[in-house]
């Protein structure tokens, strides 16, 4: 699981203040637990960075996402930053969006009309945010197709890898191939085989 966060100045995109964090040791798909150490350690770090703090920050999310970041901030101490979660309107579509504060522990909704700048800004900050997670997750399952165990294997380079995979149609298939089997694939000898049958076993 990761969370991404992006910074808007003025209404500009601050490409250099994005961030992306590996989120450790939750359950897969407890969004709770992954905005509340999202949260900690962005919010953390610029403390003792002593960098400065955001007026505004938006949790995708509802209510409980939000909750979450709320709980966060005041257990490092942060009482400056307004917080406001950005939920999925009716049907999910685009441009229908309420947004939820939550004042002496009272939360308030609040739906913005489609066309107010207010809520133009939160959709572009919203949008901004997937593309950069989708990038982040796109580079991410690149460069594990990249680090093919394929690759640790001595006389095994880029082209005999992708030769490998595109003859046998992917690496669970490899693993499951005899020596025989993969001498059939170009330029890959006997030993070779060999080699990649005990490292792929191991």
């Amino acid at each position: 699981t990761t969370a991404s966060c992006v910074v808007f100045k003025k209404g500009l995109a601050k490409t250099k203040d994005y961030r992306q964090f590996n989120i450790k040791d939750i359950t897969p798909g407890d969004d709770y637990a992954a905005i509340n150490q999202a949260v900690f350690r962005r919010y953390s770090r610029q403390i003792k960075g002593q960098k400065a703090l955001p007026d505004l920050v938006f949790i995708d999310g509802g209510l409980g996402q939000l909750n979450q970041a709320i709980m966060v901030l005041d257990s490092i101490g942060i009482e400056s930053i307004k917080l406001v979660g950005v939920a999925k309107g009716e049907g999910r579509k685009a441009g229908l969006e309420t947004l939820i504060t939550v004042n002496n522990g009272k939360p308030k909704k609040i739906n913005l009309k489609p066309h107010d700048e207010a809520l133009l800004l939160v959709n572009n900050v919203r949008d901004e945010s997937h593309r950069f997670a989708l990038k982040n997750h796109r580079n991410r399952r690149d460069n594990r197709r990249k680090s093919s165990p394929l690759e640790s294997i001595n006389g095994i380079g880029r082209a005999r890898r992708m030769a490998i995979l595109n003859h046998f149609g992917g690496l669970q298939e490899v693993q499951k191939a005899s020596t025989k089997e993969l001498q059939k694939v170009n330029g890959i000898s006997h030993s070779l085989a060999t080699k990649i049958v005990a490292s792929l076993k191991n």
